[in-house]
């Protein structure tokens, strides 16, 4: 690094005020809070984050084009953010949490790195077998892709890298969609990974996020343990990940609903030989048909996607989960078993609870409680930075008030 680098260094100069410990520590700066910048920056470029006293803070990312101006990278002023053997170091003890956390996983299924999660704030890197994903959300990300490409390649030697560069965040930095091969070979239109014993499809190219949703792999075996001999709704089912799970637990049949065309056909082949229907439509209109047919359920999941994805979103967002898991509800038999998820950062557990609450005492139901579930190791939550507890989840017994206990109470 150049001797002169600081001196160089735009420099983000915050607004007096007194902050929290909480804002103090989180990995964003907002634009209300930034009172000034000195210097010439462009978007992605490296920065100094200054106090209304002149005292550095961090060195981030500046995004002029987004509501989050500053993504915080180091708070050490000594550090080097903007040579190789920074990012190698970040990158290293992004995969040393992996094979401590996940050792079944890291090499096979995982995510290698979260985003701000592991101080890498807007990148995302998954591993499928001998195949990396890489998605980059912020323009500091961007400014670093190749040597990110570079450094991965080294790291990993995968046989390809692809690039699913195409979530709507990125316009919000100013920037375009994009999905290409950046390294080595296309991967296959469908690679089949194997999640402890249970063959899975992995659409890259084409499929959801980078192709997977692996936030969801250690839940999916705990929601099997309670299929034996079910009669199972699988809702959002995507490429029917919590079907597969549910027949090797036992599960007696399964219908899977999903809007997805392509995810759908995914699912039909991977269930190929089992006893399964699919059905293709807005989940919220097929439940209400269900129920019209008088169709009842042993087990039923519910796993939408972002239906609250920022706090600006909570209230229509609540409304939309409260329906869900009301028409779920009512698809039960008596004693049946509800999984519903919620992957909303912008809904917390507490929140999502009481919306599960409010669903049973409309539908006149009694829930308990007998697992609550979240996102696994490789997505690891920052005590900074709540909104990286993202995934919710709840398994739960739905009985009717009349014979949930005595004199018909819950």
């Amino acid at each position: 690094m150049n001797s002169n680098l600081h001196t160089r260094t735009p420099r983000v100069v915050l607004k007096k005020r007194k902050r929290s410990v909480r804002e103090r520590n989180h990995p964003w700066i907002f634009s209300g809070a930034v009172g000034s910048i000195e210097g010439e920056a462009e978007p992605g470029d490296l920065v100094h984050v200054i106090d209304g006293e002149g005292h550095f803070l961090a060195w981030g990312q500046w995004s002029p084009e987004s509501r989050i101006r500053v993504r915080i990278l180091d708070r050490r002023k000594r550090a080097r953010p903007d040579c190789d053997d920074w990012w190698r170091e970040k990158l290293e003890s992004a995969r040393e949490l992996r094979r401590l956390a996940c050792p079944a996983d890291w090499d096979r299924a995982c995510r290698l790195v979260f985003g701000e999660s592991d101080g890498l704030p807007g990148l995302v890197v998954d591993r499928y077998g001998d195949y990396l994903v890489l998605q980059v959300a912020s323009a500091g990300m961007e400014r670093n892709r190749d040597r990110l490409v570079r450094l991965l390649d080294e790291m990993y030697a995968p046989r390809g890298i692809y690039e699913r560069s195409d979530a709507e965040v990125r316009a919000l930095e100013g920037l375009s969609s994009r999905c290409v091969l950046v390294a080595g070979m296309e991967p296959p239109e469908t690679l089949i990974i194997d999640l402890s014993g249970v063959p899975h499809p992995v659409r890259i190219a084409g499929g959801q996020k980078t192709g997977a949703f692996l936030d969801q792999r250690y839940n999916r075996k705990r929601v099997a343990a309670y299929a034996a001999g079910a009669k199972m709704l699988d809702v959002f089912c995507f490429t029917g990940g919590f079907a597969r799970e549910a027949f090797e637990g036992g599960a007696k049949s399964a219908t899977l609903v999903d809007s997805a065309a392509g995810a759908l056909d995914v699912a039909r082949l991977s269930l190929e030989g089992r006893s399964a229907e699919f059905i293709r439509g807005n989940a919220f209109e097929v439940l209400r048909q269900l129920r019209n047919k008088g169709e009842e359920y042993d087990l039923i999941v519910i796993d939408p996607p972002k239906l609250a994805p920022t706090r600006a979103h909570s209230e229509k967002g609540a409304r939309a989960y409260k329906d869900i898991n009301l028409s779920a509800m009512k698809l039960l038999r008596p004693g049946g078993l509800l999984a519903t998820f919620s992957c909303s950062g912008g809904l917390k557990r507490d929140s999502f609870h009481e919306i599960v609450a409010w669903a049973a005492a409309d539908a006149g139901k009694c829930v308990q409680i007998l697992e609550s579930l979240s996102q696994p190791p490789d997505h690891p939550v920052d005590l900074h930075f709540p909104e990286s507890e993202y995934l919710k989840g709840l398994i739960a017994r739905v009985t009717s008030k009349s014979v949930a206990g005595a004199g018909g109470g819950c």
